[in-house]
């Protein structure tokens, strides 16, 4: 079901022009209008889906291989060595719309990577508490 006022769902269902990469009956992928890198793709299911959590099945078990076979020919025809998948859940993850996309983001050689963290050193105790407490709510 689309929501009349999410740009996404706007994008995707072909109400607003886009530079369109791919499309079936339940995706459109779209050139990025602030691209990380030249290529950076969205996928946009055309269902409205606040986030990964709301995601239906039937979406999620496409959209992992799409962003693969995008990122396989992002390599073939601009050239780059590599790419990130990358799918932000809330704003303090970044989300900036909220309806659910993941980006296709072309890497290229001599580029810094988007994504880094220092790595913590939890003990052994704090890594079974934390995975208990985790497993507890699925």
């Amino acid at each position: 079901m689309k929501e009349d006022k999410c740009i996404f769902c706007r994008i995707a269902n072909g109400e607003i022009p886009s530079a369109t990469v791919y499309e079936d009956d339940q995706f459109r992928a779209i050139l990025d209008m602030g691209p990380a890198s030249k290529g950076h793709t969205l996928i946009l299911p055309k269902e409205h889906f606040k986030d990964v959590c709301e995601l239906k099945e039937a979406y999620a078990s496409k959209v992992l291989s799409l962003g693969g076979r995008i990122g396989a020919a992002m390599k073939k025809s601009l050239g780059c060595s590599g790419f990130n998948l990358v799918q932000n859940n809330g704003e303090s993850a970044g989300q900036t719309v909220f309806h659910f996309h993941l980006h296709v983001i072309p890497r290229y050689d001599g580029e810094a990577p988007i994504v880094t963290w220092k790595p913590g050193s939890p003990t052994q105790e704090e890594l079974q508490e934390t995975a208990k407490r985790i497993h507890a709510e699925l």
